[in-house]
């Protein structure tokens, strides 16, 4: 594993160590460097500095520039304006650290931390006996991207699925299923995740209907919710038919996703049942929270409703039931306790803001949170039809997750058909690639919008060719591919000593962002960045095609080969950020 230095940050420290040099009475200073239209850098930290020094900028420019070590690195540097630095590098050090990448197998010469901890990563939280829709999408997108990009900083990831297991629904429908046992009963044959989702409906639907009609049933069920949290056995037993029913159908979806999602990171809200008790006494006990009307609440001075009056945390209710806090905050103690984080990352709605920054507050008061263990919830907006208006369906429902992804991928694949011909598709082949390109599309979609903000969801736009899709991405890596296996006896090789073109240098330039983009997206929590770099990629691509013919008996074999390597390399970085966004690239489209 070699970790490659950015040309941007090996010129930062350049200048940094020239700015020293030169002007010893300006302490350590920001160099301001950023990417130019103008050259390759701009650097604009002299401004500040010659007014902190009451010099004359363009003069400190200058004592800058010739300070700076002769070498490899700089090309050309140009005093600008009142005092800017427009640097322009060679070829050869974009080569050669492009080269120092392409030989770090899949990393491409990202570091890893140099300090990792434990990140728990809560997302994709459904609900048992409750069918999967369009709300829960960007949670287990997101987070799942999250997971794939912290874990490739280097960080220990624990994920965990938070789902609704618990709570008084499950008396009604615990209390059908003893009268009725055999309604979650499959023959032999292993239910898919469709006929277990069919099962659960008609038991809500069928129990739901006597509890509404029938008082007896009704307070049987009350009775049964009672037992459930008393931990009667039977009452468990049954409650984990429901359980298991609800997983073979959770596993069908995110199957259908393209995630992966394992038994053990599934800690609903049972989970934490033993500790709720503990969690309200240490509460009470440590003052954070207080006895108000009979509630065990905690209080917040900017947290007031309409009225002005307080809105506290309820962490446990007059009747002596749990809310959702003791739950949360349960979670946070067993998270920080035995799982060791250091860091809690939360993707869940927007519209639950309020309540995570009070749970957070919290447990900051009770010190489960402080300076070294942080918690982060990465809010994310609403998913909206063409309309503008939250996504339903014709008849004013939510919309099925499955219904949406299935379209997706019908949609997708009457894309790839039409190309398959060309390209020489087996039918095997285009059913496959339809999948991966259509859950793609619904994935970038959603990844390349910033979380918090609401999002269109229009198919006819996610599976274009054109623009900034997937789709575009995944047909820029095949178009790679297939130069790739043209290309004959001729094979990528880094060629420094060669000038490159404007759009070879353009491509390179951007190459080489790659890690300091990872760092930004992972440090933020900001995946929608990881999408635009990519999509820029994938345009710095197009036009080098347009102005840089690969293959050509014209050019030299140096030049034929310096251009595979180019593209080489962007195919690889192309299919590692696609990869950490969850979505696949295709050989052959």
């Amino acid at each position: 594993m070699a970790s490659v230095p950015s040309l941007a940050s090996t010129l930062q420290q350049q200048l940094a160590d020239a700015l020293t040099a030169a002007l010893p009475d300006a302490g350590t200073a920001d160099p301001l460097l950023r990417r130019s239209d103008r050259a390759d850098f701009q650097a604009n930290g002299i401004l500040a500095l010659a007014k902190k020094l009451k010099g004359n900028p363009r003069e400190l420019a200058s004592q800058v520039t010739a300070a700076l070590p002769a070498g490899d690195l700089i090309k050309d540097i140009e005093v600008s304006g009142p005092g800017f630095l427009n640097i322009t590098l060679t070829d050869r050090a974009i080569v050669e650290t492009l080269a120092a990448r392409a030989a770090d197998g899949d990393r491409l010469g990202v570091p890893p931390k140099a300090a990792p901890g434990t990140t728990v990563i809560d997302y994709a939280q459904p609900n048992v006996a409750k069918e999967m829709h369009v709300g829960h999408l960007r949670s287990a997108v997101i987070g799942d991207a999250m997971v794939q990009i912290v874990e490739f900083t280097g960080e220990n990831v624990v994920r965990r699925h938070h789902i609704g297991d618990w709570g008084t629904q499950f008396g009604m429908l615990i209390q059908y299923l003893f009268e009725h046992p055999d309604e979650l009963r499959h023959g032999g044959d292993q239910a898919d995740g469709e006929a277990a989702m069919s099962s659960l409906n008609r038991v809500y639907k069928a129990s739901r209907v006597l509890f509404d009609s029938d008082e007896e049933f009704k307070a049987r069920s009350r009775d049964r919710v009672v037992a459930l949290q008393a931990g009667d056995p039977e009452t468990l037993a049954h409650w984990q038919r429901f359980v298991d029913e609800s997983k073979i159908y959770f596993y069908s979806v995110f199957d259908k996703l393209d995630m992966e999602i394992d038994d053990p990171d599934i800690v609903g809200e049972s989970g934490y049942n033993d500790m709720l008790e503990e969690t309200c006494r240490i509460l009470e006990e440590t003052g954070v929270a207080v006895r108000s009307e009979g509630a065990l609440c905690v209080f917040f001075d900017d947290v007031k409703g309409p009225d002005g009056n307080p809105v506290p945390l309820i962490v446990k209710k007059t009747n002596g039931g749990y809310g959702y806090a003791a739950t949360d905050l349960s979670a946070i103690r067993d998270r920080v306790r035995n799982l060791k984080a250091d860091t809690l990352l939360y993707v869940v709605d927007a519209r639950q803001s309020l309540h995570f920054k009070m749970v957070f507050e919290t447990a900051r008061r009770a010190g489960w949170l402080n300076d070294d263990v942080k918690a982060h919830q990465l809010a994310f907006g609403t998913v909206l039809g063409k309309d503008g208006k939250p996504f339903k369906t014709r008849e004013g429902t939510t919309v099925r997750l499955e219904d949406l992804l299935d379209e997706a991928v019908e949609r997708a694949t009457a894309v790839v058909r039409e190309k398959a011909e060309k390209v020489g598709l087996s039918e095997e082949e285009i059913v496959e690639n339809g999948r991966y390109v259509g859950v793609g599309a619904v994935k970038y979609a959603d990844l390349s919008t910033s979380a918090v903000r609401d999002y269109k969801f229009d198919l006819d736009q996610m599976v274009s060719l054109n623009g900034d899709t997937s789709v575009y991405l995944q047909y820029a890596y095949a178009r790679i591919r297939s130069i790739l296996r043209k290309a004959g006896d001729a094979k990528p090789a880094a060629h420094p000593e060669l000038d490159l073109a404007p759009a070879e240098r353009a491509l390179g330039l951007h190459l080489d962002q790659f890690g300091a983009v990872l760092e930004e997206v992972a440090e933020g929590y900001e995946p929608h960045k990881l999408a635009a770099y990519l999509y820029q990629l994938a345009s710095h691509l197009t036009t080098f095609y347009d102005q840089c013919q690969v293959l050509s008996d014209e050019n030299p074999a140096e030049v034929v080969e310096n251009r595979l390597f180019l593209v080489e390399l962007t195919a690889r970085t192309l299919h590692q950020g696609m990869k950490l966004l969850g979505i696949r690239t295709p050989e052959r489209l």
